[in-house]
């Protein structure tokens, strides 16, 4: 009953998170990835010293090469973003960072996408996120068709997308924000953790709601006469150990994948962190106690 009972400061909490993040997503924009904007990806590590990035910079750029985006990879290596190039030009690339046979780079992935490539991977990318977010209502809908007092079934399917676009605005918010200070990218590997958060915070939902309708249940054949307050933080309760510990080990799991993994996929990783998190928190403090509001509203009781 805490949780409902200080909804409010929960409820401030979310805005003030999507406030921050809506504002990074449209005054700073997130930045494309070599998925979506095309272009060439070279992944290289040297044995021994590191030269320094802005050495890599003047290097390729004595070798007439454009704008290049350049980002230390692990403690022996950088990742180099560029236009796409031929194979004769990522030899002269190789041979601008050997900075004339003073230093051994050893090239460990090499990948060319082409612009159209790129913008087919947006429109497949935005089309899954809300194919993925209509499918959830649907199954929601039906799933709660019995359920009608004391709000209707497709309640709980709008409260979970509620729930899950703000699950998803959130990392996307913390991503624009390290890509404006940080240069962090965003690809399609990044729509995929996209699409994982929401998979994984409709089933934390589902299983709080699932709960509700049960206690629903037994309210109304035992005749116990609680209201929907009450009967939400009894369900709330009695899934909240049951949540954290679900999200713990999945983020002990993936925080290992963060620090251990492959350069490749840490922003991947990172996605996830800060989505699983989120979700498990709105599923929760938001997502059950947005109906007990619902509820209020219906009964023109504003609380």
């Amino acid at each position: 009953m805490l949780i409902v009972k200080h909804r409010k400061i929960f409820y401030f909490l979310s805005i003030i998170l999507l406030a921050v993040s809506v504002f990074s997503i449209f005054f700073w924009g997130l930045k494309p990835g070599i998925d979506f904007t095309g272009g060439s990806l070279l992944s290289i590590s040297y044995e021994g010293g590191l030269p320094e990035v802005k050495a890599l910079e003047e290097s390729l750029k004595d070798k007439g090469f454009g704008e290049v985006l350049i980002r230390k990879a692990g403690k022996d290596g950088f990742i180099i973003r560029m236009k796409e190039v031929t194979q004769e030009e990522k030899n002269q690339v190789m041979e601008a960072f050997s900075f004339g046979g003073s230093h051994s780079p050893l090239e460990k992935t090499f990948s060319n996408v082409g612009p159209i490539l790129g913008k087919e991977a947006i429109y497949k990318s935005w089309i899954s996120i809300v194919l993925v977010l209509l499918a959830i209502v649907f199954f929601i809908a039906f799933a709660f068709r019995k359920v009608s007092k004391p709000i209707s079934s497709w309640i709980y399917g709008v409260v979970t997308v509620l729930a899950l676009l703000h699950d998803v605005l959130v990392p996307t918010g913390i991503f624009a924000l390290l890509g404006h200070f940080y240069g962090f990218e965003v690809d399609t590997l990044f729509v995929t953790a996209l699409l994982v958060i929401l998979g994984f915070s409709v089933h934390d939902t589902i299983v709080v709601f699932d709960r509700v309708r049960e206690n629903l249940h037994k309210n109304e054949e035992h005749r116990e006469g609680k209201n929907f307050e009450t009967i939400v933080g009894e369900s709330i309760n009695e899934t909240f150990v049951r949540s954290i510990n679900t999200s713990l080990t999945t983020l002990l799991a993936i925080l290992v994948l963060y620090i251990f993994g492959p350069e490749a996929i840490k922003n991947f990783s990172l996605a996830l962190l800060i989505g699983i998190t989120v979700g498990t928190y709105s599923s929760i403090f938001i997502g059950s106690t947005l109906l007990v509001t619902i509820d209020n509203w219906k009964n023109r009781d504003l609380t």
